[in-house]
Parts: C-alpha cells; sequence; structure tokens
C-alpha cells in the first residue's frame, strides 16, 4: 500500500516544541495547558504578540524549531518504521520552505524516520499538497490540518486527521488521537 503522511504537528510534535522556545526566548513561564488550549495553528497570541510579531518571531527562530530536538509524537516513528518493515511504500508531504527541504529530510532521517530521496516532497504551500497526493496514487493520507483534507474529500486516498486542539471543530474525517491506534484505523 502506499501512504502519505505530513510532518509538522502531524508526525513530530513542532508547535508544542516552538511554544517552548517562545517560553524561553520571550523569559516567560506558561504552562503546557496553555498550549493545549490554542485553538489556531499560530501559537504567539498567549505570549501577548501580534499576528505581525507573532510571524516575525516564528521567522526568526524557525533554525531552532526546526532542527533542534523536536520529539516525534509518541508511535509515530515506530509505526511508520513498522509500514516500512511489511514493505508498504511511505511518502512525506510537507509545507515547509524549499530551502528547508533537504536539511529537513537529514534531519527526519537522523531522528529515526524510514526515508528515500524520491519518497519526500516539500517546497509547496499547504494548498499545493494536493497535485502531489494527487500524483502519488496514495491508499491513505495523514494530516493534521481539515482544510488540507478538505481539497481531498472526493479523491482517492483514505484520509485521516491528526487530533489537534486547532482541529477540533471538523468531525468530517476519522480522527486519529493517538497513534497507537493508527493500524486499527486503517484496518490492515
Amino acid at each position: 500500500m502506499r501512504f502519505g503522511f505530513d510532518i509538522d504537528d502531524t508526525l513530530i510534535n513542532l508547535r508544542e516544541h516552538a511554544f517552548h522556545i517562545y517560553n524561553k526566548k520571550l523569559n516567560q513561564k506558561l504552562d503546557s495547558s496553555v498550549f493545549q488550549s490554542i485553538k489556531r495553528v499560530e501559537i504567539h497570541e498567549p505570549f501577548g504578540l501580534t499576528d505581525e510579531e507573532g510571524t516575525k518571531m516564528w521567522n526568526d527562530t524557525l533554525e531552532e524549531i526546526y532542527y533542534t530536538d523536536c520529539p516525534s509524537f509518541p508511535g509515530a516513528k515506530e509505526t511508520l518504521n513498522q509500514l516500512h518493515q511489511d514493505g508498504h511504500s511511505i511518502f512525506y508531504i510537507t509545507a515547509r520552505p524549499k530551502e528547508h527541504g533537504e536539511r529537513t529530510k537529514e534531519w527526519m532521517i537522523n531522528q529515526g524516520f524510514p526515508i528515500k530521496d524520491d519518497h519526500f516532497f516539500y517546497g509547496m504551500k499547504d494548498e499545493e499538497k494536493i497535485h502531489t497526493i494527487k500524483k502519488l496514487h496514495l491508499d491513505f493520507y495523514v494530516d493534521d490540518k481539515p482544510t488540507i483534507l478538505q481539497t481531498l474529500a472526493n479523491e482517492e486516498p483514505k484520509l485521516l486527521l491528526k487530533d489537534q486542539p486547532y482541529n477540533q471543530q471538523e468531525k468530517h474525517f476519522t480522527r486519529m488521537v493517538d497513534w497507537a491506534d493508527f493500524f486499527k484505523l486503517i484496518n490492515i
């Protein structure tokens, strides 16, 4: 089978990692419960930053956010490695900017994710992911953003929504709260 995965906030806990970096950089001590209450993708509001300041903060710390010790979600690496061992094809489709693509791939390999060079796609906007996903003829695709999955609702892959605080309003897709549930949700 052919499986496609978004990376940030699907396989790795990027936003919470960034939240902790913001705490350090802004000399604050906001609790993880504050992070869990954020109902949008952007994380800057609890720190008292405007959207413009939040964008600047994100861009100024992107190197640290992307390439330090961001944890994968429990079970994510193990799940993908099991799929790989079972002979399935694994594709990564990320909206990370082109200039971060190759470093992201290397970082993911170093974290223990099974990656083939020609199965790693980057440098597209979120709304452009659909074109890559369609070309790959995936059987399953997993992402955290409902807007991505909505563009694929009438397409071939079966879709899973990785549970996040900002996607709770979405009720139309199978929700994966924990990576330990992945194999039960896909029925293989």
